[in-house]
């Protein structure tokens, strides 16, 4: 499956470029961008971080994709599904994912975006289900994951963080294919 780009009425979600690595390098030592996160990220682990991403897209034409404004082609961020096969206790599956710039925030960006990779991962994929998972804390998201009409499944421990970690304790949320509109 080759995937070339997926378009919103405002943005573009499309392969990783050589211009987006600063722009992400600069997303990943944002305090606010990554406070959900356990550690801002060095220059060399966000390139390796696109460098594994657009890989992924590259082999099986899906994965979190740049996201763009239409209007300006501005790299705000990515959204996208990625596989979890193993690592959860509710794994295998396909989780959907955004990191948007703080500039981007509360402009409906990442439910859009999310919208429109749910669409392909339910049209394309033929899956029937899609999680996502964040920090407790984080409201913002779990908001996103409610509006593209996903389900609370439960609290789970993240399996990458220590227990006493304070970032440990995640919510997850699913939806079916049945459920989306």
């Amino acid at each position: 499956m080759v995937l070339k780009m997926i378009e919103t009425p405002r943005l573009i979600l499309r392969q990783w470029l050589p211009e987006d690595y600063p722009c992400f390098a600069q997303m990943s030592t944002n305090p606010k961008v990554m406070q959900y996160f356990p550690k801002l990220l060095s220059r060399s682990e966000s390139d390796a971080l696109i460098d594994k991403f657009h890989d992924i897209i590259d082999h099986q034409g899906w994965g979190f994709w740049a996201v763009e404004l239409k209007a300006t082609h501005q790299f705000i961020g990515f959204v996208g599904l990625h596989e979890q096969a193993t690592q959860f206790s509710f794994s295998p599956c396909v989780e959907i994912g955004w990191r948007l710039d703080h500039a981007y925030w509360g402009q409906g960006y990442a439910t859009e975006a999310a919208q429109a990779a749910l669409k392909f991962a339910f049209d394309q994929l033929a899956l029937e289900k899609v999680v996502s998972f964040t920090t407790l804390e984080n409201t913002k998201s779990q908001s996103v994951m409610q509006k593209l009409n996903m389900t609370y499944v439960k609290d789970f421990q993240h399996p990458a963080l220590a227990v006493d970690h304070p970032l440990c304790w995640h919510v997850l949320y699913q939806i079916e294919k049945n459920d989306f509109c």
